[in-house]
């Protein structure tokens, strides 16, 4: 079972832990799907100390066909993680504007490369500076980092173990995004409109609320009724990874940290048109 305080750390907490002599590391991976950078808010007011990551240029690979925010080249994260002052074992913490996806997806892909000592703070920059946080615009220069990138630390899926995984008896494939999304009503996105067959539907407001998430009975409750079941396979994607790595923070606060992220998300689904597409609502399994 994964515990709340090895995943999420509260404003409170944060501020006194910054106080001691050998503070966490502070990453601020604001994001915005359709932009402006994130950067832009970082320059107008960040944690005392936090350093700005990007999350499409550093901790994500190019787009292209493996999707619009595949995985990091392992080198090049590991010098980003370095720049940013990330130490071997040394435990760091991630925020974003509040909504908790971009946040989720540093977490996850830390945990990834390896780095266990890694949390999201609940609520972001906004909760932050709601518990009366100090808020700097100096821009630190932390010593390089040791961080090692080892890959493969926490579990993925690519396109063909998606489509098994959905298409199993037993275990779930989540599809995150918003109903009309999955039933392919529309696509404000990607080039074609629908799911992977067989994917249940699970949009995020389902376990996660304005970056906040639940008790851990809660979640296992709601994923329960989406047919998550206890010791069966489980794997979220979404658009492009982000939004699911949310939902497998999620999972792992249930206490699933076996689930799988498709990072490719339907962005690597639909880049291949033999792959079959379902429309409507959830498939009968």
């Amino acid at each position: 079972m994964s515990g709340t305080e090895d995943l999420l750390v509260e404003p409170d907490r944060l501020a006194a832990e910054l106080d001691r002599a050998d503070p966490p590391t502070l990453l601020d991976v604001r994001w915005r799907l359709a932009g402006p950078p994130g950067r832009e808010d970082y320059r107008a007011g960040h944690l005392p100390g936090a350093v700005f990551v990007d999350l499409d240029t550093e901790l994500c690979g190019r787009p292209g066909a493996a999707g619009r925010h595949p995985l990091p080249d392992p080198a090049a994260l590991q010098a980003a993680l370095r720049a940013a002052g990330v130490r071997a074992g040394h435990p760091v913490v991630v925020y974003d504007g509040g909504d908790g996806m971009s946040a989720a997806r540093a977490w996850w892909t830390l945990r990834w490369a390896g780095h266990r000592s890694v949390r999201v703070l609940h609520g972001g920059f906004p909760a932050w500076v709601a518990a009366g946080g100090p808020v700097s615009t100096d821009a630190p220069a932390p010593p390089p980092g040791d961080v090692t990138v080892t890959p493969g630390e926490l579990p993925v899926l690519d396109a063909g173990e998606a489509a098994r995984l959905a298409a199993a008896d037993t275990g779930v494939l989540l599809d995150v995004r918003a109903a009309p999304r999955y039933r392919g009503e529309t696509e404000p996105i990607d080039p074609v409109a629908g799911h992977v067959p067989g994917a249940v539907n699970l949009p995020a407001p389902g376990y996660v609320t304005e970056g906040r998430f639940p008790a851990a009975e809660a979640l296992r409750e709601r994923f329960a009724a989406a047919g998550v079941a206890e010791g069966a396979p489980v794997g979220a994607y979404c658009g492009s990874g982000v939004t699911a790595a949310q939902a497998v923070l999620a999972l792992h606060l249930a206490g699933r940290p076996d689930a799988a992220l498709y990072v490719g998300s339907w962005s690597n689904w639909v880049a291949d048109p033999d792959r079959p597409v379902a429309t409507g609502e959830t498939s009968g399994r």
